[in-house]
């Protein structure tokens, strides 16, 4: 292994702590059989999901957020009031605004700081993890909190069989720090975006082309519509190709990573990938199968299965990547330094 270590102006980012949420609520496949002409033999074939959390009535992302925050900031043993910036990567806020950073800062009780959210689709996590990662590493800021979850069941149509049986609700946050002397962090990114794949993952309705009547609801815009092939062929391709081209940029392959921890959309589109990456299935992070997908919380809460099962340890290489309505591409590569 050779590793290229990307040259930082200032100071190395590193994540010095981790917290996740999920609803205790949870919809089963057999609960889905009684909705929807489906089954939970056709589910697991497809997605490899069993069982997905629904986030309760009068709650939003934000408590999600808030939930995820406070394990993370008892992990690391400090106070909100520590923070320096909150950033929120989510496509399903609990309104257009104030954002959700906003909110999340209010209910963990954190003064002083700024933030704003980040939509970008199921890649949101790693889009807010680049943004925090660049505050810290450019000596603006030495305490961001980042966030990544997102509330899907809210925005799922449960007589549409192709989408009610793939999202769930739930996320994580982590902190982001500079690194100690001897620490490596984050190492470098890839990302890009395909605004031709809009039409094939959106929700059309809610926003300043299509605002909100009656006809909008009965038309059913405010809620997912998905082209599952479509979105299948470009996940499978370009989570392929940016993880590649990050890995060879840096001299490694995937054979040198301690753990590959990929969006958790689709089993089968996790599976190409590692195969091409050359990484066996023992190193790869699944946890679909409980979850579902929670677009931009997918990210931290496989990253606590990682370590639950003894996969992502101190020191190890880890290789973090997302495919996402827009469509949107993210990929980080980095040293796990908790």
């Amino acid at each position: 292994m050779s590793l290229t270590v990307r040259p930082v102006m200032g100071r190395r980012a590193k994540i010095s702590a981790l917290g996740t949420y999920v609803p205790p609520d949870v919809i089963t496949n057999q609960d889905l059989e009684k909705m929807v002409d489906t089954n939970d033999q056709w589910i697991m074939e497809r997605t490899g999901i069993k069982t997905r959390h629904k986030l309760a009535a009068g709650l939003g992302v934000s408590d999600i957020c808030a939930e995820a925050a406070k394990k993370c900031l008892a992990a690391r043993g400090i106070g909100a009031d520590e923070l320096e910036v909150i950033i929120v990567g989510t496509v399903t806020p609990d309104m257009l605004y104030p954002n959700t950073a906003a909110l999340v800062q209010n209910k963990i009780g954190a003064h002083g700081v700024w933030g704003f959210d980040v939509s970008a689709g199921c890649s949101g996590f790693t889009y807010a993890l680049q943004a925090g990662v660049t505050m810290v590493e450019s000596g603006m800021h030495s305490k961001v909190l980042v966030c990544g979850a997102d509330a899907n069941t809210r925005m799922t149509d449960y007589t549409d069989r192709t989408t009610c049986v793939l999202f769930g609700d739930g996320g994580g946050a982590v902190l982001v720090e500079p690194a100690a002397e001897g620490e490596i962090g984050f190492i470098d990114s890839l990302n890009e975006i395909d605004g031709a794949g809009g039409v094939s993952l959106y929700m059309p309705g809610g926003g300043s082309l299509n605002p909100s009547t009656h006809e909008t609801v009965d038309k059913k815009m405010h809620f997912i519509h998905q082209d599952g092939p479509a979105v299948y062929k470009f996940a499978v391709r370009k989570m392929a190709e940016l993880t590649g081209a990050l890995l060879e940029r840096n001299g490694i392959s995937g054979k040198d990573l301690g753990c590959f921890i990929p969006h958790q959309a689709n089993k089968r589109i996790i599976t190409a990938t590692a195969d091409r990456l050359g990484m066996s299935p023992d190193r790869v992070i699944v946890n679909i199968e409980k979850y579902g997908n929670t677009s931009s919380g997918t990210i931290p809460l496989a990253m606590e299965t990682a370590v639950e099962e003894g996969k992502l340890k101190k020191g190890d290489l880890v290789l973090l990547a997302a495919v996402g309505a827009g469509f949107t591409v993210g990929t980080v590569l980095l040293r796990w330094e908790i």
